[in-house]
């Protein structure tokens, strides 16, 4: 059986970059006739998608957009991708759907394997480890080769490309100012994400709410639990302190968690303890009682970043400028905190 090649073999071949032998392929202007010729000429005689080279001489697109998301179980990026897909059909694009598992090397692989295909562009979060060990030099080759990027939530302010982000630090304000005025006196921040750019945001937000109402910053209060800790065990002990009234979850599975300890170690909710946390997923409702959350609208924000990336592939203008979109969030307060 014949190998199947790929763009990057083309490439190699011609010893011309992957982005060159996109747009001859795509009969791009930029490139000579000549060189257009014999790239075409053997990506035919290679039988390289011969489909995809007919279409891209034709609409000079292939209306494909690759899509990397870090977690599949997370309800907020479930929704993200419910919104980019919505809008890519809306629009002709199909997708081509990715998960990094929060795995640095796994996205870098995936990034490979996608800018070897014909694609118009990619949007992408990054991976928990991708942000630990800060290192974007696979986006930025990308973006060197000619494919065009945006990124949503988890983001590099390194890297230049269009973006789409929530206020992170002012949702946590927010979120904590709400437990404040509901007559919390001593609020707890639980974060599993403390690795994550938006989860060092949060906890910016949360101290400076504390901060607005003279309420003492106590750092044995925020909680951050990695991975391979024992949640439990870290929240009955600082729990453990019965002047605490408020808990602050930075995502959701540990809201869901927290009400199962609180409930166990019979504090009665929302008298004498109330939980508030970001991401609104459908089961958070369904609880008893129901857990106040902050909305990140992800479908808004998947509709939105598919809208950005399909003008700036549509878009003949290369000096366009690079824009970041901030997203309003909204706080949904359920039985789980007092009424104001």
């Amino acid at each position: 059986m014949p190998k199947r090649i790929t763009l990057k073999h083309i490439a190699n071949t011609f010893g011309v970059s992957i982005a060159t032998v996109s747009k001859a392929l795509s009969d791009s202007y930029e490139i000579s006739t000549s060189t257009k010729e014999k790239i075409v000429a053997y990506a035919r005689k290679n039988n390289y998608k011969s489909k995809s080279i007919d279409l891209s001489l034709l609409h000079k697109k292939t209306k494909t957009i690759g899509v990397i998301i870090p977690n599949i179980m997370n309800s907020f990026f479930a929704k993200v991708f419910v919104g980019i897909e919505t809008k890519a059909t809306e629009h002709g694009y199909h997708l081509i759907s990715c998960i990094s598992n929060e795995s640095y090397e796994k996205e870098v692989k995936t990034m490979e394997l996608l800018k070897s295909d014909t694609l118009d562009g990619i949007i992408i979060s990054l991976a928990e480890e991708t942000q630990v060990k800060q290192q974007y030099a696979h986006l930025q080759n990308a973006i060197n080769e000619g494919v065009p990027i945006v990124m949503f939530d988890r983001v590099s302010d390194t890297i230049a490309c269009d973006k789409v982000i929530v206020n992170d630090m002012e949702s946590a304000f927010e979120a904590t100012e709400h437990l404040i005025k509901t007559g919390c006196k001593r609020v707890a921040l639980i974060s599993v994400i403390d690795n994550l750019s938006v989860g060092k945001l949060r906890v910016k937000g949360y101290k400076e709410a504390l901060e607005k109402s003279n309420i003492p910053i106590e750092e044995k209060l925020i909680i951050r639990i990695g991975k391979f800790e024992d949640f439990d065990t870290a929240l009955k002990i600082v729990l453990a302190d019965k002047t605490i009234d408020g808990l602050l979850c930075l995502e959701e599975s540990a809201a869901i968690n927290a009400l199962r300890i609180v409930k166990h170690m019979k504090y009665k909710i929302p008298e004498e303890m109330s939980i508030a946390c970001f991401t609104n997923g459908k089961m958070l409702q369904h609880l008893t009682p129901s857990i106040s959350a902050i909305s990140q609208h992800g479908k808004f924000i998947g509709k939105t970043a598919t809208d950005i990336l399909i003008d700036r592939i549509e878009n003949e203008d290369q000096n366009k400028p690079f824009i970041t979109k901030v997203v309003k969030t909204s706080l949904i307060a359920r039985d789980s905190t007092k009424r104001i």
